[in-house]
């Protein structure tokens, strides 16, 4: 019988028939793995399980009376059946087995740290996430759709999870919608149509309160400035600090990753999709995001505009000022370079911290690209007085 000790947690798998022939033997196996294991959480995979009867039931049982958070998993439609009729999915945790999917051949049209999205047909689209261990990441993020969807914000809702291999997806129905960055690969003249749909959906996000349970941008702010310690002088590093600190606490609600490739085109206006970064906080958070994802990154990589986004860095950098120009409704130069300044200073911070993580801090490159971020940031606080705007 095979076994699996991953973060605490023991999996055991069950395959074939568990009838009363099987039964005792399987029992023996389960208790001597258990036995000899170091545990927390008991799960049983019943992916290559076939049937049970009421003496594989029993032995399930004996489990939960001595494993109360037991779970049993990848369950197929006939077993589910017996483990409903029999009572079985009233008290534990019994999930069914997931549609698997193949996505080799398949288009990408999107990819961020969590995933790649790929379009499967011109209906449907699927998110594979990286980490084979992601499923309760998946239903946070599939909650927080929901929730943006309940709250009038345009976005596409997930309905249902997928195996791709040995990783998780999300599958999203989206008949011919087209991604911003498709939009523009196949049209950069549609950088107004694209600048104009994105501020929309920003100021409907930013005119939203955030309900509680959404995760604080100034959190993650704090994490960057922790991690980032170290490639500043004690001066400077108070004055940056002083500044994030100063950021008020809103109730905004923030995408935290909106750029052109999580905004589809659906019919006459735009959706969001991969709303894992949605949070709450100041908009200037939203800007540097946006700032990044448009110049900042471009620091590391001048080609991070066209692998990334699939775009040229001359679409995204007017796409930038645009945005900025539409957002704070003004032409005046110096305005948009303020805002565009302290967005920076946010942005920036992000970019040396994920430097330092991925370990290139001490490589030639990467101590010329900290320095190039740390003196940009360097310049800004020091004339500057606050991030807000």
């Amino acid at each position: 019988m095979k076994s699996q000790l991953h973060n605490g947690t023991l999996t055991i798998s069950l395959e074939g028939r568990i009838d009363s022939h099987r039964a005792p033997s399987v029992e023996i196996d389960i208790n001597n793995i258990i036995k000899n294991t170091d545990f927390e959480h008991l799960v049983l995979d019943a992916e290559d399980m076939t049937y049970i009867s009421s003496a594989g039931l029993r032995i399930v049982l004996k489990l939960l009376k001595s494993h109360n958070d037991l779970q049993l998993n990848d369950v197929s439609s006939e077993v589910y059946e017996i483990l409903e009729m029999t009572g079985f999915t009233e008290i534990m945790q019994v999930n069914k087995a997931l549609k698997r999917i193949d996505v080799t051949g398949k288009k990408i049209i999107g990819k961020g740290a969590n995933g790649v999205i790929y379009r499967i047909d011109n209906d449907t689209i699927v998110k594979v996430y990286n980490e084979a261990d992601t499923l309760d990441h998946i239903k946070a993020e599939h909650d927080m759709s929901r929730t943006a969807f309940i709250l009038g914000i345009p976005t596409a809702i997930p309905f249902g999870i997928v195996k791709v291999g040995e990783r998780y997806g999300s599958i999203f129905e989206l008949i011919n919608a087209k991604t911003f960055a498709e939009l523009l690969q196949e049209d950069p003249s549609q950088t107004e149509f694209v600048a104009r749909q994105t501020v929309e959906l920003a100021k409907t996000l930013h005119e939203t309160d955030a309900p509680l349970g959404i995760p604080r941008h100034s959190d993650v702010a704090r994490q960057w400035l922790a991690e980032a310690k170290g490639s500043f002088d004690a001066e400077h590093f108070a004055k940056l600090t002083a500044l994030i600190e100063a950021i008020p606490e809103t109730d905004t609600m923030l995408h935290g990753d909106l750029h052109i490739k999580n905004i589809m085109q659906y019919e006459d206006g735009a959706l969001l999709i991969d709303m894992d970064t949605l949070s709450a906080g100041h908009p200037i958070y939203e800007l540097a995001c946006i700032y990044n994802a448009y110049e900042g990154f471009g620091i590391c990589d001048p080609n991070v505009f066209k692998n990334f986004l699939s775009v040229d860095e001359s679409v995204v950098k007017p796409l930038l000022h645009r945005i900025l120009e539409l957002y704070l409704d003004t032409d005046d130069e110096n305005r948009i370079n303020e805002v565009k300044e302290k967005a920076s200073v946010i942005g920036l911070l992000r970019v040396l911290r994920r430097i330092i993580r991925i370990g290139e801090q001490d490589t030639p490159e990467g101590k010329r690209l900290i320095e190039e971020c740390r003196d940009r940031i360097v310049l800004a606080v020091d004339h500057l007085d606050t991030l807000t705007f």
